[in-house]
């Protein structure tokens, strides 16, 4: 079995320790690994291994990899959907962040996991992820895909920006707001979350569109199908806007239009037997957090 392993350049030796965890595992069962190069040159020194092998793209695991392994926080495996993309390789978040909501593994289940793999005893939670394609074409395909969410957002902490929505081509509504957040139900738990979007179970077939601070008290989140197709148009003072896929952000003009759909491929999270969704839930965002209880 071979597997890759990806990790972002760190400020604490917390991955580091996971790593080497994960890799003295690793190489104890036998599995030959590859370590994201800019992530084994950050922590090359720190740690003990015996194979060096590398990559860098989505070319370099597609086919040859069966799992990949994300250490860091949600926002790292957020990341590798640029590596995965439609290769169908699992991905198993190591958590050394904060939360760990996707990266459900601590390091203490580092063996366990791994054990876990080994032995086929977990389950592949396949999630929805969106699509965007930009009028005037501005994103390459290798990025134009987000597991959470893209949002429109303006650039600056003075007027707000203008977005006209349409859902498959026909009008839904004008947004006087800081931005719009256009979610997954992997990422209804997350930034739409934050401007007070439904929590949406991960197998639903919906998207849920959350404005971002509007300026009007009767616009509130909407859910759509996820076969829906949504295109907005900014208007604003600024010359230009932030378009964010999860992680990923970058300058857009306001006579772009962007269209917004389900991608015709899925991610698969490795999960293990022992943790679902509703446990993270009440674990990790304290839901239903009640003394009565």
């Amino acid at each position: 079995m071979k597997v890759a392993i990806y990790g972002r350049v760190m400020k604490t030796g917390a991955s580091a320790e996971a790593l080497q965890t994960l890799v003295s595992k690793l190489e104890k069962a036998g599995v030959d690994f590859f370590i994201y190069e800019p992530f084994l040159k950050e922590v090359g020194n720190k740690i003990k291994i015996n194979s060096k092998k590398t990559f860098s793209s989505h070319q370099d695991i597609k086919g040859k990899v069966k799992f990949l392994f994300s250490i860091g926080g949600d926002g790292t495996l957020l990341e590798t959907v640029t590596l995965v993309r439609d290769s169908g390789i699992p991905v198993m978040g190591i958590n050394t962040g904060r939360l760990g909501f996707l990266s459900s593994i601590s390091k203490d289940e580092i063996e366990i996991a791994i054990d876990a793999v080994l032995k086929g005893k977990y389950t592949l939670d396949k999630r929805t992820l969106l699509e965007l394609e930009t009028k005037p074409s501005k994103h390459p395909e290798a990025s134009n895909f987000a597991l959470n969410e893209i949002a429109v957002l303006k650039t600056d902490t003075s007027s707000m920006i203008t977005i006209h929505a349409s859902l498959n081509g026909k009008f839904l509504n004008s947004y006087w707001a800081d931005g719009l957040i256009v979610a997954t139900p992997t990422g209804s738990t997350a930034y739409s979350l934050s401007c007070g979007g439904p929590i949406v179970m991960p197998d639903s077939d919906n998207f849920v569109i959350t404005p971002i601070a509007p300026h009007n008290l009767n616009v509130r989140p909407v859910i759509i199908s996820s076969h829906d197709v949504v295109t907005l148009e900014v208007v604003g003072r600024n010359p230009n806007f932030l378009v964010s896929l999860d992680s990923r952000s970058e300058n857009v003009l306001p006579s772009s239009k962007l269209i917004i759909k389900k991608a015709d491929f899925l991610i698969s999270l490795v999960k293990l037997d022992s943790h679902d969704f509703l446990s993270t839930l009440r674990n990790k965002l304290m839901w239903g957090a009640d003394k009565r209880n």
